[in-house]
């Protein structure tokens, strides 16, 4: 792939601002393992090798287990091995990654509302909204995969 701009050096206050989401992330009330799973399926979806390098790695750091990992993609599939909180979260990444087939829905918005509450919904928004701007970055830019 052919080298693109660098925005953390050509833009730099563009760049301090998504750092300034992250930051913010880094004192949510989700775990290390739920953060990892939004990122790691929005970046599925997205198809940002970057990103999924990148979280996969760290899920790993944190404790998360191959199979997990490897089973995320087909997660409804394997509803047993995700907590009924990781199967929200996850269904609310699916919905508000691919918001132009119909959104965060109704039906997913009540089921987080039995599990979370208001103060962690707009957390969990705010941490898919967060990688699917990484993720259209870094696919945008060419950004290298980590070794």
């Amino acid at each position: 792939m052919s080298t693109r701009v660098n925005i953390a050096t050509t833009d730099s206050a563009a760049y301090k601002a998504m750092m300034g989401l992250e930051g913010y992330l880094q004192n949510i009330s989700l775990n290390h393992i739920q953060k990892e799973l939004i990122k790691t399926r929005a970046s599925q979806i997205n198809g940002c090798a970057f990103c999924l390098d990148m979280h996969t790695k760290d899920a790993m750091k944190y404790g998360e287990t191959p199979q997990r990992i490897f089973l995320l993609n087909a997660w409804r599939e394997a509803k047993e091995l995700y907590t009924e909180e990781e199967q929200v979260l996850l269904e609310m990444t699916e919905e508000i990654t691919l918001i132009s087939q119909k959104g965060l829905t109704e039906e997913t918005y009540y089921k987080a509302k039995q599990v979370f509450d208001e103060a962690q919904i707009a957390q969990i928004i705010m941490a898919i909204v967060t990688i699917n701007a990484w993720n259209r970055i870094a696919i945008a830019t060419h950004m290298p995969i980590g070794k």
